[in-house]
């Protein structure tokens, strides 16, 4: 009898230690995680110019290298001492490249014109890459106001779209006192939209309450699995035109030379149409522009990354599977609705 319980009491012994080794390796991992966010500065005007050169020296001798490389050490004190007798002034850029719904790269772009501003002087520029196809309402018009503490602070800034900035997208692009675009570039898309699937009736079909509870006349005025009124349907539309309105009125504010009958219809436009528009102001890629400024400026990129923590993975892996597994249900009683039909 008392074998038994020492085995007992031994093997949860065992198992209680493994259970706290498991949770000091967890924590141990998120501490770990804790502070390894990216912050890189990259020289661009030097990059070009060691690929130029690379270029260059491909098609020479040795002999002719030895001579290539005389000349650019002379040449690089004369930068230097012209570089001391003036001030050079300076092209910081920032990517805004991931513009998925939640414009996920908000936070990273705010810590990235945090450090551009504590150094950046009215004489130098900002140059922003943006690239989306918009999304949320909330989250593009904060990752806007982070470009126009660039414009209020003086900088000049220049926003480049190379392939899309539409909706939220443009949101952005718009706050730049300069907008170039590449010829194909989609631009515009000055509009708002909400889809909201209802799956009210098929709940009733399968004889489902659905009770929702609310405080305020308005406080939901179109849901998912609740029934759509006339009055909910017409105040949610009534919504969905102020934020178009607010939309113009923020568009206008920095371009204020566009017809917005014409432009805000939700419609969108190549480059080459939206700068006879007025939606952009050239038509360059954002490479030609860089490279352009970088045989007389100093041309700087800032990126800032942020690494999850290990125990944001695991809320965001919980989060996930919590979605996943609501839209898979809600899947599932629209394929036995169908079948039975």
């Amino acid at each position: 009898m008392l074998e038994t319980i020492g085995i007992f009491f031994a093997q949860t012994f065992i198992i209680v230690l493994a259970i706290i080794a498991i949770l000091l390796t967890l924590a141990s991992l998120a501490l770990k995680n804790r502070h390894k966010d990216s912050f890189e500065i990259e020289l661009l005007h030097e990059r070009f110019e060691d690929q130029t050169q690379a270029l260059k020296e491909s098609f020479l001798t040795d002999q002719e290298i030895k001579k290539e490389h005389k000349r650019l050490k002379k040449e690089a004190k004369q930068k230097q001492k012209e570089d001391s007798d003036k001030k050079q002034r300076r092209i910081f850029v920032v990517h805004f490249l991931t513009g998925d719904i939640k414009a996920s790269d908000s936070e990273n772009l705010k810590e990235e014109i945090n450090t551009i501003l504590g150094v950046a002087t009215k004489d130098d520029e900002v140059v922003v890459k943006v690239e989306s196809p918009g999304g949320l309402v909330h989250s593009y018009g904060y990752a806007a106001a982070q470009l126009i503490r660039v414009r209020d602070a003086g900088i000049p800034l220049t926003v480049c779209v190379d392939q899309v900035a539409a909706s939220g997208g443009y949101l952005m692009a718009c706050v730049g006192s300069k907008v170039i675009a590449a010829p194909f570039a989609l631009i515009g898309s000055i509009g708002v939209v909400a889809q909201v699937p209802n799956f009210n009736r098929l709940l009733k079909k399968h004889d489902v309450d659905y009770k929702e509870y609310t405080a305020g006349d308005y406080k939901r005025t179109v849901s998912i699995f609740g029934e759509i009124t006339e009055k909910g349907e017409a105040k949610f539309k009534e919504q969905l035109e102020l934020t178009h309105q607010l939309f113009k009125s923020f568009v206008s504010r920095f371009r204020p030379q566009l017809d917005l009958n014409k432009v805000a219809t939700g419609e969108f436009w190549y480059g080459e149409t939206a700068i006879s528009l007025g939606l952009i102001d050239e038509i360059k890629t954002s490479d030609e522009y860089l490279l352009t400024l970088s045989k007389d400026h100093h041309v700087v990129k800032i990126s800032f990354e942020h690494k999850p923590t290990l125990m944001e993975k695991i809320s965001e892996g919980i989060s996930g599977a919590i979605s996943k597994g609501i839209s898979l249900a809600i899947r599932k009683l629209a394929d036995q609705n169908t079948l039975v039909k």
